[in-house]
């Protein structure tokens, strides 16, 4: 099993190995007295995993209940929200209770959110069941709903007490779910790890998924302990994500959102080319790495509804808004950008 520790404000471990649900529940009573754990999952992950995370918290003592949540990003709303909240209330839990997140992203960002305001605030455990989540949303503290005019706008920070990733889940994953997670895993090798990069493109992931996901963990932490709450080097990890989550927005969360990062970091890394920011050669170099991955690298949709779309992005600040942009594999860097040049931003992109 690998370990990585988190020096955030409240800090915790990430723990990564195959075949460790089973020990989930004895590392748990290690960190926390006996309690009550409110699992929550999602109606695809909680049929597969769900049994085995519940024995094992009730064989180290602690109460279980769960509740189950439809799967897909369209469940990431207020009403699911209230719902789990109300649940937590009838369930009788306190403020010296545990919530878990038994899934990906969704299940994840929820869940966070729901023990950050439940009570003001109660503890809660990461077991995520997703590349995507495992590299990126389990880690950090970030957590949020979305609204029906944008992603991720309702949400605070809230770190976790353990993050429990058995990379057995992956084997369960649709293709296309997982090759979401890649998206984000190519992402890390682009903004900062140019070996990691080299490696992408010479091992595919399943090959080694607990190296890979160390890797993505180590450069996670290493930037929340810089930028906990996301006032600068934090928001290199957008990469992508200002016109993926337009993207995803416009699809009504149609399309997956590390597909939609993919064409965002492919738009980003054009564009820079084009700007004479990135070298071109780089550029076709991711490309190409999320060509193999089986990513999609050019939007379905136009300018003007990516435009419309981006003015709700939680990252805008008044009239501008902070683009992580790659200056060439391996470094990227943070540019103010005015809202209205973001046009010639997805026109070099390739937008029109």
């Amino acid at each position: 099993m690998k370990f990585v520790h988190v020096p955030a404000s409240h800090p915790y471990d990430v723990c990564i190995g195959s075949g460790i649900l089973p020990q989930l529940g004895t590392q748990l009573a290690a960190l926390h007295k006996s309690c009550t754990v409110a699992v929550i999952s999602d109606d695809t992950v909680f049929p597969l995993y769900g049994e085995a995370v519940c024995d094992s918290l009730r064989c180290a003592g602690f109460r279980v209940v769960h509740h189950v949540i439809p799967s897909g990003e369209s469940a990431k709303n207020l009403t699911t929200y209230g719902e789990v909240l109300t649940f937590l209330a009838e369930n009788r839990l306190t403020r010296t209770d545990l919530l878990l997140a038994l899934g990906g992203g969704v299940v994840g960002d929820l869940t966070g959110f729901v023990a950050a305001t439940f009570l003001r605030g109660i503890d809660y455990v990461q077991v995520p069941t997703t590349l995507l989540a495992a590299v990126d949303s389990s880690v950090g503290g970030k957590t949020a709903v979305d609204l029906s005019v944008g992603k991720n706008l309702v949400g605070a920070f809230h770190q976790p007490i353990l993050v429990w990733c058995d990379t057995d889940t992956l084997a369960t994953l649709p293709a296309k779910t997982f090759r979401d997670g890649c998206a984000e895993v190519i992402k890390y090798g682009l903004l900062g790890d140019a070996d990691l990069f080299a490696r992408l493109a010479a091992q595919p992931i399943a090959e080694n998924p607990d190296a890979v996901i160390e890797r993505c963990v180590e450069m996670k932490r290493d930037i929340v302990a810089e930028d906990e709450f996301d006032t600068a080097a934090r928001q290199l990890l957008n990469l992508g994500h200002t016109f993926g989550h337009a993207i995803e927005s416009v699809s009504d969360y149609t399309i997956p959102h590390g597909h939609c990062v993919a064409m965002g970091m492919a738009i980003i890394s054009r564009a820079a080319a084009a700007m004479g920011i990135c070298p071109a050669a780089d550029a076709a170099a991711v490309e190409t790495l999320l060509q193999q991955y089986g990513l999609p690298t050019q939007s379905p949709y136009g300018a003007e509804a990516l435009l419309t779309a981006a003015a709700s992005d939680k990252k805008m600040k008044g009239s501008t808004l902070t683009l992580a942009v790659p200056e060439g594999i391996g470094h990227t860097v943070l540019r103010k950008v005015n809202a209205g040049d973001l046009r010639s931003w997805l026109s070099a992109g390739g937008v029109q």
